[in-house]
């Protein structure tokens, strides 16, 4: 089903400052930015051009709008190359999944823990 962490999202106050941090005191590549609406954009930085893990810069402010609780730790995005699959086999072994969403950028669903924890599988092409 997982085949590999890919993503680890990282809630921000200033998404260009981060970037910036990332890619020119850090030295991390731009892996892919794109506009998430009037306010936000998907911004992926990694270490390098051929390194698969990324880290998310998501906007602090706009998941504190829409989901408050999620900006006190990183959320974790596994991959598959495979999502739907991997939904129904952890639907099939009793994982609690939400639905499936299909974003511009990736196909993903979220699941849950045995502790209520939740995590991202997303289907990366």
């Amino acid at each position: 089903m997982i085949n590999k962490i890919g993503k680890v999202t990282l809630y921000v106050q200033d998404q260009e400052a981060a970037k910036d941090f990332w890619i020119n005191k850090v030295g991390f590549v731009l892996k892919y930015e794109m506009p998430m609406g009037p306010n936000a954009k998907w911004i992926e930085v990694g270490p390098s051009e051929s390194e698969f893990t990324t880290l998310v810069l998501y906007s602090k402010s706009s998941m504190e709008q829409h989901k408050p609780e999620k900006v006190a730790h990183p959320s974790v995005l596994f991959s598959t190359s495979d999502v739907e699959s991997a939904y129904k086999q952890m639907q099939d072994n009793g994982v609690k999944v939400d639905e499936m969403l299909r974003m511009p950028f990736g196909t993903m669903f979220s699941f849950y823990d045995q502790d209520g924890n939740d995590y991202i599988l997303r289907e990366d092409k």
